[in-house]
């Protein structure tokens, strides 16, 4: 009874095995770890050192799972965006000019305009 417990080691190819059959869609991570026969926290680990690219596959392992990040590409677009983007110049007649951007209120244009058309 009081002897030493033997740790097992997994190949590299097999964790990225076990990894990627956790990430099959509809997969649970708890089922997938118990029909290898690993611990659930340990699977999570090497998800995690997949997710950091820890796991990469060598070459001579034929086809590989990458990690891979998906970003909102319409927050990429805000950023890429140019400061003046969707500003508008107003001249009017009376030498007055009036630069407004797209998020005005039509009403409040409307109103500074016929004031400055009095002038």
């Amino acid at each position: 009874m009081g002897g030493k417990r033997r740790r097992r080691t997994w190949s590299e190819a097999l964790k990225r095995e076990i990894v990627a059959a956790s990430f099959e869609p509809g997969a649970s991570a708890s089922v997938v770890a118990r029909r290898y026969d690993v611990n659930t926290n340990q699977l999570f680990i090497w998800r995690r050192q997949y997710g950091d690219g820890l796991l990469a596959p060598t070459c001579e392992d034929g086809p590989a799972l990458l990690p891979v990040t998906i970003t909102d590409a319409q927050s990429d677009e805000k950023k890429s965006a140019p400061a003046d983007a969707g500003r508008i110049e107003i001249e009017l007649p009376n030498g007055y000019r009036l630069r407004v951007d797209a998020a005005v209120e039509g009403k409040a244009l409307r109103r500074v305009l016929d004031v400055l058309e009095r002038r």
